[in-house]
This record gives structure tokens, sequence and C-alpha cells, in this order.
């Protein structure tokens, strides 16, 4: 999935600027410029914010069949926690979880 395609789909599908996306998610407008203007892909926070500004879960955001994902709350809190590990934590984790799954 391109991230930032999916956002900007949204962005144009609302009729928001860059300005108004900044404004309707609490983030700078300097964040939401790079993640246009360089090759940035958003942290999981930032993403969350942009989901919030479109009044969508990030479960609808990845959603492919257009069905919409329901996450739990531990799932959700999950998800939120992992966004903000390092790339190193990230794989500590992936990696233990698969040990005990496999």
């Amino acid at each position: 999935m391109d991230i930032k395609k999916k956002i900007k789909d949204l962005m144009d599908n609302v009729g928001w600027s860059e300005y108004r996306l900044a404004k309707e998610s609490g983030l700078s407008q300097s964040t939401i410029s790079h993640l246009f203007r360089r090759n940035n892909l958003p942290t999981g926070p930032v993403l969350i914010s942009i989901c919030d500004a479109f009044g969508i879960t990030l479960a609808q955001f990845f959603a492919t069949d257009g069905a919409p994902l329901v996450l739990t709350d531990e799932q959700h809190e999950l998800l939120l926690l992992f966004g903000t590990l390092s790339g190193e934590q990230k794989d500590i984790i992936v990696n233990t979880i698969k040990y005990f799954i496999d």
C-alpha cells in the first residue's frame, strides 16, 4: 500500500489542502509538508493523528476491501505502543512473537 497516496486520496475526497490537514490533525505544517515532499513515511503517532482528522481508525485506513476492520482496545493500545518503538525494538518484538507462535 502506498501510504502517502492513500493520505492524498483522503485529502482529495474531502477537498483538503496540506494546510487544512495539518490544522485538522493538530500536526505542524512542516510535518505534513515533509511527508509529501521528502521520502518520509509517517510514524505511527503521526498516522494516527491523520486518521483521527479524517474520522477513521488505523484499521480502516489499511483496509483494502473497503470493509472497516474493528480493533479491540487491547489491539489498538498495542499498535499505539508499537508505533513508538525504534526499528530495532520493533524487530525484537516481531521476532519474539514469531518465536511463540511457531
